[in-house]
């Protein structure tokens, strides 16, 4: 099956010279088309003047897919995954200082300043962010446990755990023409981190500004071999190489996805195959946020972002403005007001110009021929027109903001046609049920904006359109400032939506990282699940002897065990806690409502008088490997404790995680304590942080 574009059309015709062909990054070197290859041209956004041309003729694809299974697969199973998220670290401070370049580039597929920095600056954003997640997040080892382990014997001989590792091939990642580096970037830090390579295919209208930065990514030489590889053009029979241990991540429009969808690799051979693609997202005003109100000045401000950020051109964008009945005028005039007031379009590296044109003239004939739809189906502008911007080049891409109007919002139109451009529809809607119901007929969509101050009507509308949409951003006076945006997916939550969206998501943090991962659930004895996960399970076999406390990182192994007590607890004990610290709850003071609670035999411990003599049982107080301890985790009372009762701990080592770039690292231990009659009374994870040497 042939693989579809994922752009629109970028210029005119073809050509058979492939000096100036933008080059492909594969099995680790740079490689150009032979003579006489079809060479399309790609054309300055602006001006029309030849910018690159772009082919793929001749290059075979199955040795490109073997060499990211291979040698990248190979390269990056060396390291874990902190390893990795350090050199994600180290790639984001690279382009950070290389991306003026980057921005010059980018001026030529139609992007302002801001357009760029959204770009660029959210691609290398994302770098930092899944790199500093993965550290914090993540163990420095290269499997990730997933949940609590299950007892499946009563002995607790047999038990069970969920664990993440890395699928087996590539990650193939196809990318639109609007976001040409944070299309990229964004796929490959959660995939990189995973530790699976990856196959980029930018779409060709702006792939050469992809191709410069991975320039730079392989003039830093931060990134292992295979990990990354390029397609410049199309790639053809990509998916025909490709089988259930490997990925294909989709950016583009809703018709190419189900093409790649139905490919029998995807639907027969279990090629993991997630997409983002079209969506009708909406802008919903609140009954509350009436004109000259915080909420309807933010609206108005965010809906004129939307349509001219990237010229419209985002996934994102405010496609229909859901309104209250009477509401319409006043939306329109103000939204018609701050676009005159505040939009110059143009050449966007002419000063003062803060809308460029769309990517290609293909792309404006698609948003035009969109436009001419949408009157047909009900329409009418109320704000802009379809003709050429004043005082631009007609040789560019230039469409001028356009808002329509529909009287029947129900007009299928409106929330089937999507004019992916500087484009957005309004309508009206009676009640709170018939603004969700409206913002549902999208069939599925990215985001969704709620502009209201007022907590019951956000609940409603919240709840009633959430699981039609991937996210919903709540906007009002406090916010209004700090709020990312409408249209800005940050990568600490996922980005994707249902049905029309795509039915996936990216990002969210290491979710996305596990999306490059695969759940396996493992049985077996204690000893055998500690082996595989690297993380004591209890059961296993212990150390003892010389106090853990004594022990370096590089002398501790998980598993490595100290025990302390008996100590008996006195009423004396427990009174002079409750006078110091103030906590004279009754069941720790008055012996006769002690004795009524349903839980207690009478007077009972403190808790946390527990767990602070555990501390005096189980620590090594002189000097040594020992820093500080950082914190407790998963802290249960169990049993309670009597005066007359005597408690005792056991501390295991569970988990030893090194930090790469400091002295030290982080240790989990297992505490538990047990009474007299060898019941548990409390159980918790106590964190250290411990020199390496």
């Amino acid at each position: 099956m042939t693989l579809l574009s994922n752009g629109t059309g970028a210029g005119t015709g073809t050509d058979t010279s492939s000096d100036t062909v933008v080059p492909s990054y594969v099995l680790d070197s740079w490689w150009t088309p032979g003579e006489g290859a079809h060479a399309q041209r790609v054309l300055d956004a602006s001006t029309g003047a030849e910018v690159a041309r772009v082919s793929s003729d001749g290059l075979d694809l199955a040795a490109v897919v073997a060499h990211a299974r291979t040698v990248g697969q190979a390269s990056l199973g060396e390291l874990t995954f902190h390893q990795r998220a350090i050199l994600l670290k180290k790639l984001g401070q690279y382009l950070g200082g290389v991306k003026e370049e980057l921005y010059e580039l980018s001026a030529r597929t139609g992007a302002t300043r801001y357009d760029s920095m959204v770009d660029i600056d959210g691609g290398i954003g994302v770098l930092f962010t899944l790199s500093s997640k993965g550290r914090r997040e993540m163990p420095n080892s290269q499997v990730y446990i997933d949940g609590d382990v299950e007892a499946l014997s009563r002995d607790g001989s047999f038990s069970g755990q969920h664990i993440y590792t890395r699928i087996p091939g590539v990650a193939c990642q196809i990318n639109a023409f609007n976001f040409p580096v944070w299309g990229m970037l964004e796929k490959l830090a959660p995939a990189f981190i995973a530790g699976v390579p990856t196959i980029v295919k930018p779409a060709t209208p702006t792939g050469y500004l992809t191709e410069a930065v991975v320039r730079h990514i392989l003039a830093s030489g931060i990134l292992p071999a295979g990990s990354l590889q390029l397609i410049s053009g199309s790639a053809r029979d990509l998916i025909d190489h490709l089988d259930y241990r490997d990925l294909v991540a989709f950016t583009g429009s809703a018709g190419t996805a189900r093409s790649l969808k139905a490919h029998p690799n995807v639907v027969e051979g279990g090629v993991r195959f997630t997409s983002e693609t079209d969506s009708l997202n909406a802008a919903i005003l609140g009954p509350d946020a009436a004109a000259g109100t915080a909420e309807f000045d933010a609206y108005v401000a965010s809906v004129v972002t939307e349509m001219t950020s990237k010229a419209g051109q985002k996934c994102t964008s405010i496609r229909r403005l859901i309104v209250p009945a009477g509401r319409r005028d006043q939306v329109v005039a103000a939204v018609s007001e701050r676009m005159a007031r505040r939009v110059t379009i143009g050449d966007p590296r002419a000063e003062g110009v803060t809308m460029g044109p769309l990517a290609s003239t293909g792309q404006r004939d698609e948003v035009l021929a969109s436009v001419s739809r949408l009157i047909d189906g009900g329409g009418r502008i109320v704000m802009g027109s379809v003709d050429a911007p004043t005082g631009t080049d007609p040789e560019g891409a230039f469409v001028a903001p356009i808002l329509l109007a529909f009287h029947d919002p129900e007009s299928p139109a409106v929330h089937e046609i999507e004019a992916f451009g500087p484009v957005a529809s309004i309508i009206e809607y009676t009640d709170l049920d018939h603004a969700i119901a409206l913002a549902a007929r999208g069939g599925g969509s990215l985001v969704t904006t709620v502009a209201t101050h007022h907590p019951d009507v956000a609940r409603t509308l919240v709840l009633g359109i959430a699981a039609h949409h991937g996210r919903v951003l709540m906007l009002d006076r406090v916010d209004a400032r700090s709020s990312t945006g409408h249209g800005s997916p940050v990568p600490h939550l996922v980005h994707g939506g249902p049905g029309r969206a795509g039915g996936s998501e990216e990002l969210g943090g290491i979710r996305s990282v596990l999306h490059h991962m695969q759940r396996t659930a493992i049985q077996g004895s204690p000893d055998m699940l500690t082996a595989i996960t690297g993380e004591w399970h209890t059961g296993a076999a212990v150390r003892t002897g010389i106090h853990p406390f004594r022990k370096s990182l590089a002398e501790l192994r998980v598993g490595d065990q100290t025990q302390g007590g008996p100590r008996v607890v006195t009423l004396a004990d427990i009174t002079a806690f409750a006078e110091a610290t103030g906590d004279k709850f009754y069941a720790h003071t008055d012996a006769a409502a002690a004795a009524a609670n349903p839980f207690f035999p009478g007077i009972v411990a403190h808790g946390y008088l527990l767990v602070s003599w555990a501390a005096g049982l189980f620590v090594d107080a002189a000097p040594g490997p020992v820093l500080a301890n950082s914190g407790l985790e998963k802290l249960r009372f169990v049993t309670p404790v009597s005066p007359g009762d005597s408690i005792r701990v056991t501390l295991t080592a569970k988990r030893i995680t090194p930090r790469e770039t400091d002295e030290y690292g982080e240790v989990c231990w297992d505490a538990v304590l047990h009474n007299q009659n060898d019941e548990v009374v409390a159980s918790y994870d106590v964190l250290t942080l411990v020199a390496k040497e």
